[in-house]
């Protein structure tokens, strides 16, 4: 399948994320210690968002992420505080760049590691429940792209979490009828510019694999003479795959079936069950 990282905090250099750490994503791109591949070689994408644009950039290309020099470039001086990587282990559609992630709407950003079970069979059934309006933006082949039009359907941009929920329980629903027992496995994300929502679920309620970051001043207590951690924000979190490194206490996993919230203010942790009436209150 794939891996992917969600970073909110502190603006770094996107190197420091994605090349520097000891199992940094650029080695999982070969080496994925907890994928159901080791190498994710079909494609990778990064999207980051800046000050005084509209819209997130997004990066795209089919080749690996190990030898691109053009990520290279563009992570050693790219600076931001809110941005996506993923790289791809293709499920059976094209290796194409509108099928690599982040796929991108207006602000709103998202990526996925997981499958739809049987997707070929109703993939025609999912495209129609998609609004009209939106469909022609749909560029690519991906079940992953399918899932995030549909949220966009369900009102991603005014409750995320109900709009995951519908479309989470939509999948289901029209998988079982074409007689696919657990239809939907997926860790994805999702961001507007200032907030990140990461969701852990599968229809077996056995998940990927999905860590966050400890906060920065517990991190701090535990490792004072760390000095990568004197110079982030105390709201600084990471999203991953898999952890980056073997820093004691630095990584705790998703709960099964839930979803995360980065935000300023404060980070909150919420059971996800999927539901065509939404999210529960």
């Amino acid at each position: 399948m794939c891996r992917w990282i969600a970073y909110s905090g502190t603006p770094v250099l996107l190197s420091q994320v994605l090349f520097k750490p000891e199992h940094s994503l650029i080695d999982q791109s070969l080496h994925s210690r907890m994928g159901v591949e080791t190498t994710n070689g079909d494609g990778f994408g990064v999207g980051w968002y800046a000050r005084d644009t509209d819209t997130p950039a997004v990066l795209r290309e089919i080749g690996p992420a190990w030898s691109n020099r053009n990520l290279s470039e563009v992570a050693h001086h790219v600076r931001s505080g809110l941005f996506f990587a993923h790289v791809r282990a293709s499920t059976g559609t094209a290796v194409q760049q509108t099928n690599c992630h982040p796929f991108r709407h207006g602000r709103w950003m998202w990526m996925h590691n997981g499958a739809i079970s049987g997707f070929h069979l109703f993939r025609r059934d999912l495209a129609l429940a998609v609004d009209p309006a939106l469909y022609p933006e749909i560029e690519g082949s991906t079940d992953s792209e399918v899932m995030f039009f549909l949220a966009l359907t369900f009102g991603l941009a005014e409750n995320p979490p109900d709009a995951v929920a519908r479309m989470a329980a939509l999948v289901e629903k029209v998988g079982h009828a074409h007689g696919i027992r657990h239809p939907l496995q997926m860790t994805l994300a999702v961001a507007d510019g200032e907030r990140v929502w990461a969701f852990r679920y599968s229809s077996e309620g056995r998940s990927r694999s999905l860590y966050f970051s400890t906060k920065v001043d517990a991190l701090r207590a535990l490792h004072p003479d760390a000095a990568f951690l004197r110079d982030i924000s105390d709201d600084t979190r990471l999203v991953v795959s898999e952890p980056l490194g073997a820093l004691s206490g630095a990584w705790n996993e998703v709960p099964e079936s839930s979803f995360g919230i980065i935000q300023p203010g404060g980070d909150a942790l919420h059971a996800f069950r999927p539901s065509l009436q939404g999210a529960p209150a």
